[in-house]
């Protein structure tokens, strides 16, 4: 305990002496020094604060020359690593020079320690009271070194403290408000409005019955406005959604408004009017008003912009026109074309444009006609492991009906008739892609490995 206590009395004599040194020092040698120095920074925090969103400066540096001092709570740095620390000493703030007189280096640098320490305490109160260091580049892009983590992240920000955040958003405060004055945003609207705000009689979302149906059709027949029409598609396009609406929309003579605007230039227009019509396809009459555009509809698809709005709504209702053996005979020429498109299409292409080659490949007695077709040799290579379960499971079910229909139709027997750019070469004579399905057996998605299995017990 003795020991104990002689300890705590010298650290409290250190504390006291330094204390009396530090008094000393400011009210005979570094008075009039100390004032000058707190003063001029003082004067230069307000003139940064006045300057920032006028005159922007770049380098992080003062009107002065002076480079500003970044500690705790400041922004990105130009080094690799955040710096954190807080150094004791007049390493703390490089840029400003500080002359002290020959009597205060004499005493052991006490005094030095003691002013550092008390320079320390006034950047953490001021940074407390929101007065934090401020930053005269303010606009323009934010660059973040590699070793710092993104803004707004969950592991934080890239500032360490909420100071430096608070002193940005006041020497900013200017700017921003400028910023938000002169905002020319756009207020959300749920139609882009292309010539003019139309009060449509109905809303898009209702259920209408037949006179309202036939209001609408008579709209959609008489207008000329793309606004107009499009609204118009919405709405008979989401009533016939509805079975008893389907109905309605063909009886009162529906269809050939709505596919007389496949030939309109507008890709919005074109777009709502086939989602219309697939929705109209799902049953099985209207269908047999629908059959006399199909052909017009796959060319207008394979023709228009690749992956497309327009290109997926086609190949929705296609798709839905050759679910069943009745219209797929008015789709053969374009068997080429399915193909090169099954190739050059993204992934949402791809995948809508097997479902369509299912659709025939489930018909026997379109096999010849599909097999005999040239295709890309480039398509053995979605047989790959690499893309997702939706592709891999399509594109096995086509080989598999493929192969099903060869050996009922006999065609295996007839191969001298198909050339090598063939689809049967490709599936049936190169043996590419029987390796190719082998080696998906290893797949780790067990659906995968399953259906591969089941395609190699049929070989």
């Amino acid at each position: 305990m003795g020991r104990t206590r002689e300890a705590g009395c010298v650290a409290a004599g250190m504390v006291i002496g330094a204390g009396a040194c530090y008094c000393v020092y400011r009210l005979t040698w570094g008075k009039d020094e100390n004032e000058k120095l707190w003063d001029d920074e003082e004067e230069e925090e307000e003139e940064e604060e006045e300057s920032c969103s006028d005159k922007p400066e770049t380098g992080g540096k003062t009107e002065k020359g002076v480079k500003t001092n970044v500690g705790v709570g400041a922004g990105p740095q130009d080094d690799s690593k955040p710096k954190a620390d807080v150094k004791v000493g007049q390493e703390n703030d490089p840029g400003v020079k500080i002359e002290a007189h020959p009597e205060s280096q004499g005493e052991g640098g006490l005094e030095a320690k003691a002013k550092a320490l008390f320079k320390i305490l006034k950047e953490q109160a001021s940074a407390k009271a929101g007065r934090g260091i401020r930053f005269a580049n303010i606009s323009g892009t934010r660059t973040l070194s590699s070793g710092l983590p993104c803004p707004g992240g969950r592991g934080g920000g890239c500032h360490p403290g909420r100071s430096g955040a608070r002193a940005r958003s006041r020497a900013s405060g200017k700017a921003k408000r400028k910023n938000r004055s002169k905002s020319t945003k756009a207020p959300a609207t749920a139609w882009p409005v292309r010539r003019g705000k139309f009060n449509f009689p109905y809303k898009i979302d209702d259920i209408l019955s037949a006179p309202d149906l036939q209001k609408v059709l008579n709209i959609l027949e008489r207008t000329n406005d793309p606004f107009t029409q499009e609204v118009a598609l919405v709405t008979l396009g989401n009533n016939a959604a509805y079975s008893f609406n389907q109905n309605a929309i063909r009886e009162l003579g529906g269809v050939p408004i709505i596919a007389k605007l496949i030939k309109t230039r507008d890709p919005i227009i074109r777009e709502k009017t086939y989602n219309a019509l697939n929705n109209l396809s799902v049953n099985s009459e209207n269908q047999g008003k629908i059959k006399t555009y199909i052909s017009q509809v796959c060319d207008d698809t394979m023709i228009c912009r690749l992956d497309s709005a327009v290109q997926m709504a086609g190949l929705r209702l296609l798709t839905n026109m050759t679910v069943t053996n009745h219209y797929q005979h008015l789709l053969s020429y374009s068997f080429p074309d399915f193909f090169a498109l099954l190739f050059l299409g993204n992934h949402f292409t791809k995948i809508q444009t097997m479902k369509l080659i299912i659709n025939f490949t489930e018909n026997p007695a379109m096999t010849r006609e599909l097999v005999s077709c040239k295709v890309p040799s480039e398509l053995i290579s979605l047989f790959n492991k690499e893309w997702d379960r939706e592709i891999l499971l399509n594109i096995l079910t086509l080989f598999e009906n493929i192969n099903d229909n060869i050996k009922s139709e006999g065609l295996a027997s007839s191969r001298k008739e198909f050339s090598r750019s063939s689809l049967f070469f490709l599936f049936k004579e190169s043996g590419v892609c029987v390796k190719k399905i082998r080696a998906l057996a290893n797949h780790k998605d067990l659906v995968v490995k399953v259906k591969v299995l089941k395609v190699l017990t049929k070989l």
